[in-house]
């Protein structure tokens, strides 16, 4: 049997049966693929804190699947000690369902700040589970069963979303063309494709031959460990290059477009990205290379006016000073600045390019028109 490759694992999956979130340990790659198990709210939580799972739509998914789980056990812990009782077949009050589901749901939430897909993904659990169980009455084995056809359609809709971004990212390149990307967008951060990467893969099956610069992006390598891993794994023409050769590729036209994901674009436009991400977008605006954010809709945040409102998650200062290396390569005692995100400000992004159409400046306007055509298109579905 041939050996599977990194491309052939799922990103994040639902173990049903044994009541477990299943990932790909993402910090072991590319020298290790480990499969883990994620059964408890704590090993959920860690596994999007230490980045196990990372890339917002991923995390989106991982934190629905997630809910899901917590909520089984909530249930599964509620029959057990009714089992003194002889009740364990009894039903759940939802009442006392619900303010179980929203302590962990909080919880879960509060393991990254900045990827709006995590918020977004577990306030729409809460809501289908509000629906279904307050505002209908039904029992709460049948919240579950809800709960958990909503989870699988956010995976399942997070492909689509990939792929239609992808369609899209591709009417903005010709074959051949140069595309530098930063950190991974890729399918190691979603159900399938990726954002940033989606119109590289696409291009990829219909033989556009795009050579892809792959940022190594530091402190933490998503761009060597991740990128450049599942991009060479697909036999795409991929070269590695530290953060700060950017400038120097772009300046030797070897790059026609740049395309980066984002964890949360502000109502401005404004998009916060893995740090490093607004460098490129800078060093691309001064060589005159479009610079093309891949944002799902579930990543626009328009009660956020502007990026300046976005809250930036700041990393352990050890990332920067040890993490990587043999022995610690920074004094003791220094003081470090670890932002995990930065922003990019309106003005340098060419394009964003969602499930729902490419917006372009002014963003308020044309990213209030992806909305509607959002919302018209979910009406259209629900009649």
């Amino acid at each position: 049997m041939a050996e599977k490759n990194i491309m052939d694992y799922e990103t994040v999956e639902l173990d049903d049966n044994d009541s477990s979130v299943v990932i790909i340990d993402q910090t072991l790659l590319p020298g290790k693929t480990e499969i883990i198990r994620l059964h408890t709210a704590q090993e959920i939580w860690d596994a999007i804190y230490l980045l196990k799972v990372r890339g917002a739509p991923a995390i989106g998914v991982a934190a629905a699947f997630g809910i899901y789980v917590l909520a089984k056990n909530i249930v599964k812990d509620f029959r057990a000690d009714g089992v003194k009782d002889a009740g364990e077949n009894r039903e759940m009050p939802f009442g006392e369902f619900y303010e179980k589901f929203k302590e962990q749901k909080e919880y879960l939430n509060s393991s990254r700040p900045t990827a709006v897909n995590l918020s977004w993904a577990l306030n729409r659990m809460e809501a289908v589970c509000l629906q279904a169980g307050r505002e209908e009455q039904k029992p709460v084995t049948e919240v579950l069963e809800i709960l958990h056809k909503e989870a699988v359609e956010i995976k399942e809709e997070d492909t689509w979303v990939c792929k239609t971004i992808g369609e899209y990212g591709l009417s903005l390149v010709k074959p051949g063309d140069g595309i530098l990307t930063h950190c991974n967008a890729g399918q190691l951060a979603t159900s399938k494709y990726g954002t940033a990467t989606a119109p590289i893969y696409l291009g990829q099956e219909r033989g556009y031959g795009f050579k892809v610069f792959a940022d190594e992006t530091r402190p933490l390598l998503q761009g060597a460990r991740l990128t450049a891993y599942e991009l060479h794994s697909s036999g795409v023409d991929v070269t590695l290059i530290c953060d700060n050769m950017s400038a120097m590729v772009m300046k030797n036209g070897w790059v026609n477009a740049v395309f980066v994901g984002c964890d949360r674009v502000a109502a401005n436009g404004d998009a916060a990205n893995k740090i490093g991400t607004s460098v490129v977008a800078t060093v691309a605006k001064r060589y005159g290379v479009p610079f093309y954010v891949c944002a799902p809709t579930s990543t626009i945040d328009y009660d956020t006016p502007t990026g300046a409102e976005i809250k930036i998650e700041q990393r352990p200062a050890e990332e920067v000073t040890e993490m990587w290396y043999k022995e610690r390569m920074a004094p003791e005692g220094v003081k470090v600045f670890n932002p995990a995100f930065d922003v990019t400000d309106n003005d340098l992004i060419t394009a964003i390019v969602t499930e729902y159409g490419i917006a372009r400046a002014p963003f308020k306007e044309s990213l209030e028109e992806i909305r509607q055509k959002k919302i018209s298109a979910q009406k259209d579905k629900n009649q």
